[in-house]
């Protein structure tokens, strides 16, 4: 049975002060091997997903380079295992609170030597309009460097805000893009299944893939109240409860 990572109060107060903290090595072995064998499997699905439309771009899916493959878990019976399991629900206590909700899961690849670069950008910048800032749990499959792709994080002051910022769309990739100044970030540098978390209001951004090796990471996504449409039809995401009171609830499996 693994160990739980410590949050300490550090990392809490890092997290309320700087938008960020990083957990060294966090997820155990045996999820780090389902994880990247659900994401190849998927990974194999988008391809011949494109494979049938004629195409090579499907959103922000660009084929042999970079995946989002976002919204899965209904259609593995792995994923939510970790999704609403005790790691997940340890991070969210230290940074939501005693409630959360997962509002969302994607996977995010960029494949050897072609792997593209990610604008910055704040996750709420993808929302497109005010709410509850949420949870981003970056989970490193494989080892990340700054040769590989890593994500660099811009801590609240050096940003500039901790709100969310409008952001504009960059006609090449798709990326949304809210931070143009020079300031290049911190960078997440860890061996696979390092976690970094993150405000959905903290600003980030990736390099390119320049190795020989794919670099892969999936990105779950709590918040602390459900997030609903602008028009208030229903969730923006999912708003599958997952904590109440601090406790694991059993619904959403």
């Amino acid at each position: 049975m693994s160990t739980l990572p410590t949050i300490t109060d550090a990392q809490r107060e890092q997290y309320r002060d700087e938008g960020y903290f990083v957990l060294q090595g966090a997820i155990p072995e045996a999820d780090l091997r389902m994880l990247r064998a659900e994401c190849d499997r998927f990974i194999e699905q988008i391809d011949a997903e494109m494979d049938r439309a004629g195409t090579t771009v499907q959103g922000l899916n660009h084929r042999g380079s970079r995946y989002f493959i976002a919204k899965r878990h209904g259609e593995s019976p792995s994923l939510p295992r970790f999704l609403f399991g005790e790691l997940m629900a340890e991070i969210c206590r230290a940074t939501l609170g005693p409630e959360a909700y997962l509002f969302w899961e994607q996977y995010v690849v960029k494949c050897a030597e072609v792997g593209m670069k990610f604008n910055w950008h704040q996750d709420s910048g993808y929302v497109g309009y005010e709410h509850r800032p949420y949870l981003s749990c970056w989970c490193a499959l494989d080892e990340v460097t700054e040769e590989n792709g890593t994500v660099y994080v811009l801590p609240f002051a050096r940003a500039g805000t901790r709100r969310r910022e409008q952001h504009v769309r960059d006609a090449g990739s798709n990326d949304l893009v809210g931070y143009h100044g020079d300031d290049p970030g911190v960078p997440v540098v860890g061996p696979a299944g390092t976690i970094a978390v993150f405000s959905s209001v903290t600003f980030h951004r990736s390099g390119p893939n320049r190795t020989g090796q794919v670099r892969r990471v999936y990105l779950p996504q709590y918040s602390a109240e459900p997030i609903l449409k602008q028009d208030g039809s229903g969730p923006w995401g999912f708003a599958e409860p997952f904590l109440r009171g601090g406790r694991i609830l059993a619904e959403g499996r």
